[in-house]
């Protein structure tokens, strides 16, 4: 039995947030959507966040989920947008029951990349070089392999981190290789980060589109976006959030690859604070992700996950 051929929108309307970053992942959806259906106008509707918002202090100190894309679903609630495209790493680990991530795209490099104007590698700071970073997990890796370096928040899009930067209130930063090459600035990365010393965040690199549960003429028109074997693998890595808390804001790290016919899922959780961690890894069939992702949780928390993310 075939499925329901339902009438696409027009216009459609894609929500998202105004940073640079969040407006060139919505252009690559649109330009893909005008691909798709030619005649449908395809128009973005920005908003702030209020993750855009607190910008004086580390997000970890905000507490919460969701803090980028809650306005957004209320665009998509009240009817003012159809679809919502976020970074997948934004996306809460459980949406509400009136939301779903209709589509994940061919992800990105995921790894982290070292910046700086002066030092070609981490491996060259002098001891006591200050190194910014918006994410606990990646504290907590230069706590582990570089605990010589001072670690201090920056917060920002990544032009303001940037200037920061040149300005030199940092010797270096520490930030996600995708959202550089994105945004045309990958000639600033002096070293792409091995995910043997940084393991990167569930879902970095790769977007998810969200739209309500009901609207199928929504899903639809984004079904052709889906990437099979990403979804599959950040489906996994997202398991080892959602079975530790669920929260983005929390020094833990889960990567997924695919490796002929099967699955190689690495996770690590660890105390930001002092670089203590517990680090598993399994593999098996892609179809089985996420019930290797939960044999993983077990083992984390019977190493004592728990308590070190509680700091």
């Amino acid at each position: 039995m075939s499925n329901p051929v339902h009438s696409i929108p027009s216009p459609i309307v894609i929500a998202t947030r105004e940073s640079p970053l969040a407006m060139w992942q919505a252009e690559h959806v649109q330009a893909r959507l005008r691909d798709l259906n030619p005649g449908t106008p395809v128009e973005l509707l920005g908003m702030t966040t209020r993750g855009d918002q607190i910008l004086d202090r580390a997000l970890s100190a905000v507490g919460g989920k969701g803090l980028f894309i809650k306005e957004l679903e209320v665009a998509l609630l009240e009817g003012r947008a159809h679809l919502a495209v976020h970074s997948l790493k934004d996306v809460p680990m459980e949406l509400a029951p009136e939301f779903r991530l209709a589509a994940v795209m061919e992800r990105e490099d995921p790894r982290d990349c070292f910046v700086s104007p002066r030092f070609a590698s981490l491996a060259e700071l002098p001891a006591g070089s200050k190194v910014g970073t918006s994410s606990l997990r990646r504290e907590l890796m230069l706590r582990v392999h570089y605990p010589q370096l001072t670690v201090l928040p920056v917060r920002g899009n990544v032009n303001t981190r940037l200037a920061k930067l040149d300005r030199g209130e940092f010797d270096a930063l520490i930030m996600a290789a995708a959202g550089l090459k994105r945004l045309g600035f990958a000639d600033r990365i002096r070293q792409i980060l091995p995910t043997t010393e940084f393991l990167p965040a569930p879902g970095q690199g790769a977007l998810g589109i969200e739209v309500t549960s009901g609207s199928a003429a929504a899903a639809q028109v984004v079904a052709p976006l889906e990437h099979a074997d990403t979804r599959a693998i950040t489906a996994a890595e997202r398991a080892v959030s959602r079975g530790l808390g669920g929260s983005c804001q929390v020094p833990l790290a889960a990567h997924a690859q695919i490796e002929g016919r099967d699955m190689h899922l690495r996770a690590i959780v660890g105390n930001h604070k002092t670089g203590e961690h517990v680090a598993v890894e399994r593999r098996g069939a892609v179809a089985d992700g996420e019930a290797m992702a939960l044999d993983a949780v077990a083992e984390l928390k019977s190493r004592g996950a728990l308590a070190l993310l509680a700091g």
